[in-house]
């Protein structure tokens, strides 16, 4: 049985979301890096062009914020049809085992269906074994065969110098 109840995210929300943010970052180890601030998230959830989405797990009783998921539309050049990448799915310590990260999920599985997403897609650290059994009880593939690659920082900077010339800023969301 859960307890609670999974709802859209609100502006009134994001003091949670970026608590529970730096929650999940110290969770992973890497607490330095969740610098998001809060006006940063507001545009991102709220702008007028969101970059991201969010719905928040509430507790029945208290109704807290128990947990979140965070995610973003994506696109298929195989499919030809986007998809829902999984940024951040967390709950609270507290509430776990309560079907709150069951229910986030199968909300956002509903939320593929409604829009014709064919595929719904996140990251899982390879040491979080916890995480990869639960996600592996709900049907989730873990494909082994793809790394992750990031440039950020300097290495990121130093490539954009190497562009042969200015784009276009329209070009990009």
């Amino acid at each position: 049985m859960i307890s609670g109840m999974i709802r859209a995210a609100m502006v009134d929300d994001i003091a949670d979301i970026r608590a529970m943010i730096r929650e999940l970052a110290a969770y992973e180890r890497a607490a330095e890096q969740a610098r998001a601030t809060e006006e940063q998230l507001r545009e991102a959830l709220f702008g007028e062009h969101p970059a991201a989405f969010a719905l928040i797990a509430e507790d029945d009783e208290t109704g807290q914020a128990v947990g979140y998921a965070l995610w973003f539309p994506r696109f298929s050049t195989w499919t030809g049809t986007r998809g829902m990448h999984l940024e951040d799915l967390y709950v609270r310590p507290h509430a776990r085992g309560g079907g709150h990260g069951k229910a986030l999920l199968a909300s956002l599985a509903a939320v593929c269906r409604q829009n014709g997403y064919e595929r719904f897609e996140w990251w899982v650290l390879d040491w979080n074994q916890p995480a990869i059994d639960f996600y592996k009880s709900l049907g989730a593939e873990l494909l082994n065969e793809w790394t992750v690659c990031r440039l950020s920082g300097a290495p990121l900077g130093e490539l954009a110098d190497r562009a042969p010339a200015p784009l276009d800023r329209t070009s990009a969301p």
